[in-house]
């Protein structure tokens, strides 16, 4: 039985090897600001991507999509905006979700482009 911080392990790694094999460039994988973490920081073409991963081993409560609610959405705008500050960027951040679902078959896994979207800085 696979634990549930491996699957989130597994999870990400898919989710790299996914947008890799769409042409984006993956720049930090984990990365803090405080207790605050992004799970994917990519780039898609000039646009700065933040991914979230979700996982889950069945879609019994819902798509893994529908854990990503407005406490983690404001955290993954404050974690986007220190990310940009630390790294004195000037460039367009979209925030994407990547649900994956692993069951006993080949896993699922649905991108959704602008997830959410940040309204202020």
């Amino acid at each position: 039985m696979i634990e549930p911080h491996e699957l989130g392990k597994i999870g990400e790694e898919l989710a790299v090897e996914y947008l890799t094999d769409k042409g984006y460039q993956i720049l930090e994988r984990n990365w803090h600001s405080g207790h605050k973490e992004i799970d994917i920081i990519a780039l898609d073409d000039t646009t700065l991507v933040v991914v979230e991963v979700k996982t889950r081993k069945s879609d019994d409560y819902g798509e893994p999509d529908i854990a990503v609610g407005i406490t983690k959405q404001k955290m993954l705008i404050w974690a986007a905006d220190a990310y940009v500050r630390y790294k004195n960027l000037d460039v367009d951040v979209r925030f994407d979700i990547i649900s994956i679902v692993i069951s006993d078959a080949e896993p699922e896994i649905e991108h959704i482009e602008d997830a959410f979207v940040c309204t202020s800085r």
